[in-house]
């Protein structure tokens, strides 16, 4: 399942309410490790049926990056029965975000 495009609209109904784990990717467009991780996000998203990969661009939702804390990027959180599970900071593997995860 391809990645999720999340914002404040949608993010509860999508992640909040979700019946199995979330994993969110705050990024933005101008950041270099966010580009590096993306590929890696995008390929664990088209590979599971067992968890939510979503995205969140920090700069067009900057009150849900506040909101969770996220001062630097990227970003990958853990939402897991509405609440947060698990988190990282900076460009990680395939096998570590998906043992973040719980997979």
């Amino acid at each position: 399942m391809a990645a999720i495009k999340i914002t404040k609209e949608n993010f509860e109904q999508e992640v909040l309410k979700s019946d199995v784990p979330v994993l969110i990717d705050f990024w933005a467009s101008w950041c270099g490790p966010c580009k590096m991780l993306s590929p890696t996000v995008d390929e664990v998203a088209n590979e599971t049926d067992r968890f939510k990969v979503g995205k969140i661009n920090v700069d067009e939702e900057g009150d849900l990056a506040v909101k969770y804390g996220v001062s630097a990027i990227p970003t990958l959180v853990v939402f897991k029965n509405g609440a947060e599970a698990g988190r990282s900071v900076g460009v990680i593997r395939k096998d570590q975000i998906l043992d973040l995860v719980g997979a």
